[in-house]
């Protein structure tokens, strides 16, 4: 689990995220209202923005990222958070402990844990 999160307000752009998602070499932005978690915004996101609407640089990251992402806790077995991301096709999984953002667990990160686990 990475503990360094890559935040960014919903009022910011695609484009914002895109430059941040790059500068920071990561594949996802955790969208923050309020100090909670409203969304997450992936480098499907950014595929998916992009080929629908060729203004989608300039437009709110809350027109574009998942809201009420699904989340883990930071307690939850390898293989519970490998099982959800895997069902649900996910690549990227915030960890709340109630209701504070704690980390994001990547498919990346599941594998070498499980590969460390064997």
């Amino acid at each position: 689990m990475s503990r360094e999160l890559v935040i960014l307000p919903p009022t910011a752009t695609v484009g914002d995220a895109v430059s941040e998602m790059h500068r920071r070499q990561v594949g996802s932005i955790l969208v923050l209202q309020d100090g909670q978690l409203a969304g997450i915004f992936t480098e499907r996101d950014v595929v998916r923005a992009l080929s629908l609407d060729a203004g989608a640089p300039r437009q709110a990251l809350s027109d574009w990222m998942t809201h009420n992402p699904q989340t883990i806790s930071p307690d939850a077995p390898v293989d519970d958070a490998l099982d959800l991301m895997l069902e649900r096709g996910f690549r990227h999984l915030p960890v709340t402990q109630g209701r504070e953002l704690v980390g994001m667990v990547s498919m990346r990160d599941l594998s070498r844990a499980a590969a460390e686990e064997s």
